[in-house]
């Protein structure tokens, strides 16, 4: 739609919207901060070294990224969760892993927004116009895939539960059980990935849908309740998620690299 904007003593002239605050720095920011992760996270699972802080320093610590391993190729021995499912596996361990949470965060409903407004501009801001002719919703490829995040959100929930083993796992010191910093970072990424994906839309339909009156459920209503309270807080529950991953797994390499000493508390 063409919009005009009026200018005392010069007349009319065209405008691509009507806004005059900087509209533009939030989509800015969120695709900054989309790329940054995209380019860190990808570096990462194709760096299949120090991903894992052993005996050698005295820790047990595994990136969530490359978390649990199924393949022969993390070098765990007896520590952390190590199935040793596929042993003809020739690449990165991570690449088995990465696609699950990928596949729920891509398709999540704030990253949805996050990334089309950022990356798309459909559309950039509120109240300003989109530069697209033309739009087909998610019912065509490759938006098609959309659909598929209540699946993404049964095979995403596993993982919390298997970086908070890992946290556990980490407690483990060659003279028996402590708490030092990477246990902290293990811990708190566990717990704020699994308050995310408790934070889910799809989490929200699986506690209260299907029901044409809460009465008939309510123990399903109070979880439900509980969930639409972390669901107002999504967003934020995204990012710092989002950026603590990248975090937990950049600590677990600077401790195995050596690079970084991990205090220990007790």
């Amino acid at each position: 739609m063409a919009v005009t904007a009026v200018q005392a003593g010069r007349g009319t002239r065209p405008a691509q919207n009507l806004r005059v605050d900087r509209w533009w720095l939030q989509p800015a920011l969120t695709a900054a901060g989309l790329t940054a992760f995209v380019i860190y996270s990808t570096w990462s699972t194709f760096t299949p070294h120090d991903f894992y802080a052993g005996a050698s320093v005295g820790r047990h610590y595994l990136s969530p990224f490359y978390s649990p391993c199924i393949t022969n190729r993390c070098g765990l021995g007896n520590q952390g969760v190590s199935w040793h499912l596929i042993n003809w596996w020739p690449f990165s361990a991570a690449i088995l892993m990465v696609p699950f949470p990928l596949m729920f965060r891509g398709t999540c409903y704030y990253y949805r927004k996050a990334y089309y407004r950022s990356f798309w501009f459909s559309p950039p801001a509120c109240a300003v116009p989109e530069p697209h002719g033309s739009y087909t919703g998610e019912s065509r490829f490759p938006l098609l895939i959309q659909n598929l995040h209540r699946y993404a959100f049964y095979l995403t929930i596993p993982f919390p539960i298997i970086l908070l083993w890992e946290a556990i796992k980490a407690t483990q010191f060659d003279n028996g059980r402590g708490l030092a910093l990477g246990t902290v970072v293990l811990f708190v990424n566990a717990i704020l990935l699994g308050t995310y994906l408790a934070s889910c839309h799809s989490g929200r339909h699986l506690c209260g849908g299907h029901l044409k009156a809460m009465s008939q459920g309510p123990t399903r209503y109070w979880i439900w309740k509980k969930v639409s309270f972390l669901n107002e807080h999504h967003m934020g529950l995204a990012w710092v998620s989002l950026i603590f991953v990248g975090l937990a797994d950049a600590y677990v390499r600077l401790v195995a690299s050596g690079a970084l000493h991990d205090p220990r508390f007790f």
